[in-house]
């Protein structure tokens, strides 16, 4: 069983300060649109902020969470979205019969010890030719209090997704660095200073004036690092 490592309070306390990070969620959310097809489902959908956007440009949209408390907020939430099915889900999923477009998972896999195997689960939930669509925290030298208390196991580079998608035999089509000034205030914030990213001063400033000018930036040169990893993999035909 891939479990899902951390403390579910305080993850459930940094959803919902980073739900005020708006502009950074709509930049994440078009990243992934091109890729997720015409059934997509999303792997770890939290507090659902991610779904209920992507869902408003797509016929059919399947959101999950592992965790019990979280999945009766979601399922609450979602009752006024017709087009979003809701299912608790738990890797490897017992019932993975590839009937989806694609699956979507933003900041999960880093929480999974066996993510090899996590992979492998997905692709089964997935269409032949379908695309695993992930975005995962990096580099390790960023590892902190914040990330070891909401149960981060790893931070990843190109070269470390890069093999755990060889590893489990998907074939990566777009694979970047997302957010490089997000990295060093992540930095700053968390290593420093031994602040947690919750709703504040610094995140709404951050989101209304720095992330603006980062995400054009990198629409016009992507950067060498970042604070997370972006990849768009195929399964195999």
């Amino acid at each position: 069983m891939a479990d899902i490592t951390g403390d579910q309070r305080i993850q459930s306390e940094v959803l919902e300060g980073l739900a005020t990070a708006v502009n950074h969620r709509r930049w994440f959310v078009e990243l992934a649109l091109p890729y997720l097809g015409d059934n997509p489902i999303e792997i770890g959908s939290g507090l659902g902020d991610y779904a209920i956007e992507w869902a408003e440009h797509l016929p059919r949209f399947t959101a999950t969470e592992a965790d019990p408390d979280r999945l009766v907020q979601l399922k609450e939430r979602m009752a006024a979205h017709p087009n979003i099915d809701v299912r608790e889900m738990l890797l490897p999923a017992a019932d993975a019969n590839g009937e989806f477009s694609a699956a979507v998972s933003y900041n999960v896999l880093e929480h999974i010890e066996d993510h090899v195997g996590a992979l492998r689960s997905m692709a089964e939930l997935v269409r032949p030719g379908g695309r695993i669509i992930l975005i995962v925290p990096a580099f390790m030298f960023a590892m902190s209090q914040v990330d070891i208390a909401t149960g981060h196991i790893r931070r990843y580079t190109k070269k470390s997704m890069r093999a755990a998608m060889s590893e489990a035999g998907l074939e990566i089509e777009k694979l970047h660095y997302a957010n490089a000034l997000g990295l060093i205030g992540y930095y700053a914030a968390t290593s420093i200073f031994k602040l947690a990213p919750k709703e504040g001063p610094m995140v709404k400033v951050y989101d209304s004036v720095v992330l603006p000018v980062t995400k054009f930036a990198e629409q016009v040169v992507r950067p060498p690092f970042g604070q997370s990893v972006f990849v768009v993999a195929r399964t195999p035909r």
